[in-house]
């Protein structure tokens, strides 16, 4: 009987002995149960990652959450005008020249005219129900005129790239699919839409991108051709910013990139973001794009170089290591960028600063001087010097 109590006190304490270990051990050495999404300090989010290879999802985080679309709403639009149109079915010039600039350019105009022309809030009732999506609603009443107020999830967002690259018809699918390929770096309204995936990741990708919000500064192109531009006028950023509907936050500023990465489209990315009020374009652009970084994406393919705060407006990106000729763009204010390497150049002088370096920046195919990059040094650190085989290339 003794030897019996004293067996089960030792099977007691090692059983306490492995709970105690259990309850110990580090987070690697237990199952994941927490996505490993990095969000930025104020920021709200919700993400998907679907891998089309395995059929699982990669990443979930408030997956399920509603936010008002932006323009992400443009491929429901896309999708509603060509459904049920037959396979030989040839899209008009005239829609044609609709289409391509709202799903590359994020068009505005195009979306107003299809929301108008196409029953309005019916087109995401009828979305809803061809799909099958949980979270998707139409604007909320008293802004029933609003496109960018419809509601949608990073989960639906996923659904509804599956139906497109699993379901369509492959007219549907080759025409969407190949727009959202040719994504524009300028959009319409002059915004710079290449955020998140696009930065993020090399090709191939695909993407839809939605901002919505009073953004100050998210221009590109040269500075002439921003200030006639003007700022963002979408009718979503015309509605009443104080206004809140059915638990979606129509207040704080919006920006999400949605999209495929990989070969074979093998990787569905939907991420949707809120930030404070007041939040410039550079910083929630900046956000956005470290939240995207973070993610498990199967099959991508992380871009080289290393990523540097910048400061000022207007910076412009360059051709060559010099102010002579035209910019091939402006950065929107306070953005980081990925520097490929640098070189010495023509001397910048912005008192109290000179600076000779310029940073080559691989993603917009130019070059920017280092005099606007927050960096204590002339030379950037652990960036290497350009060896004369960089050439500029389209973004």
């Amino acid at each position: 009987m003794r030897l019996l109590r004293s067996t089960l006190a030792s099977a007691a304490a090692l059983t306490a002995l492995l709970l105690a270990f259990c309850m110990a051990a580090p987070a690697s050495a237990r199952p994941a149960e927490a996505p490993s999404v990095t969000v930025p300090s104020g920021v709200t989010a919700g993400v998907a990652v679907f891998d089309r290879s395995t059929g699982t999802f990669t990443e979930q985080l408030n997956s399920s959450t509603q936010f008002r679309s932006a323009s992400v709403v443009k491929i429901l639009l896309a999708l509603d005008f060509l459904w049920d149109r037959g396979p030989d079915y040839t899209i008009p010039a005239a829609d044609r020249a609709l289409l391509e600039p709202m799903l590359r350019s994020s068009n505005d105009d195009a979306a107003s005219h299809y929301w108008t022309a196409d029953g309005g809030s019916a087109i995401i009732t009828r979305m809803v129900s061809r799909l099958g999506l949980t979270d998707t609603q139409p604007p909320p009443a008293g802004y029933e005129g609003f496109w960018g107020y419809t509601a949608l999830s990073a989960r639906d967002t996923v659904t509804i790239y599956r139906y497109l690259l699993d379901k369509a018809p492959a007219p549907v699918r080759d025409f969407v699919m190949g727009n959202l390929r040719q994504s524009t770096r300028c959009a319409s309204d002059r915004f710079d839409q290449h955020f998140g995936i696009p930065g993020a990741f090399e090709k191939p990708w695909a993407v839809k991108q939605g901002w919505s919000g009073d953004y100050e500064d998210g221009t590109c192109g040269s500075q002439a051709a921003a200030a006639a531009g003007g700022a963002k006028t979408t009718s979503a950023a015309k509605a009443n910013t104080k206004a809140a509907a059915a638990g979606v936050d129509l207040s704080r500023p919006a920006l999400h990139t949605t999209g495929t990465v990989g070969a074979g489209d093998r990787a569905i990315v939907a991420v949707f973001t809120l930030h404070p009020v007041g939040t410039s374009y550079g910083k929630a652009y900046t956000d956005i794009g470290r939240l995207t970084r973070s993610l498990n994406v199967p099959g991508a393919v992380r871009p080289a170089g290393t990523w540097f705060g910048t400061w000022s407006d207007h910076v412009n990106v360059r051709p060559a290591p010099s102010t002579a000729g035209a910019p091939l763009t402006q950065l929107p204010a306070g953005v980081e960028v990925l520097v490929g390497c640098q070189v010495k150049g023509q001397v910048v002088t912005v008192p109290p600063y000179t600076n000779e370096w310029w940073a080559y920046l691989p993603q917009y195919g130019g070059y920017v001087s280092n005099i606007y990059m927050n960096s204590p040094d002339n030379q950037l650190p652990n960036v290497p010097v350009c060896n004369g085989t960089q050439s500029a290339r389209t973004p």
